[in-house]
């Protein structure tokens, strides 16, 4: 099972160059594996469309991961994340990530972001080199 951070989704979507299409092979090539997401995502994915007026855009993403298989985000994934933030210096949003797929016992987490990955001790995997 893998975890999808939402600049995977995004990047899957919204860029069109190089990275985007990094992560749409990446995402292509999985065969027989369960993606999931937590509400998180769905709320990271549709900010930056609403900030921008582009309703269309919103409503894609909504529609799109209406049927998307969720992880638990309860009280449990909120204490791992404190510890993630506390241990790692990590960002609310990247804790919560890390701890759901963490709680979840996903096998991988993909993610753009490096911090995560070095947080992660080999769950986070960052399949875009964005530095």
């Amino acid at each position: 099972m893998i975890y999808l951070d939402s600049c995977i989704l995004i990047y899957a979507v919204e860029d069109e160059g190089e990275r985007g299409r990094v992560v749409r092979q990446a995402l292509a090539e999985l065969v027989d594996v369960d993606l999931v997401i937590s509400p998180l995502v769905v709320l990271e994915c549709i900010t930056g469309p609403l900030k921008k007026g582009d309703l269309g855009l919103a409503d894609y993403y909504r529609a799109r991961l209406a049927n998307a298989a969720r992880t638990p985000f309860d009280e449990d994934v909120f204490v791992r994340a404190a510890e993630l933030r506390a241990r790692h210096g990590l960002s609310t949003p990247d804790a919560l990530h890390l701890a759901a797929a963490q709680k979840a016992g996903c096998s991988a987490l993909w993610t753009i972001d490096r911090r995560v990955e070095r947080a992660a001790h080999g769950l986070a995997v960052a399949i875009v080199d964005t530095e």
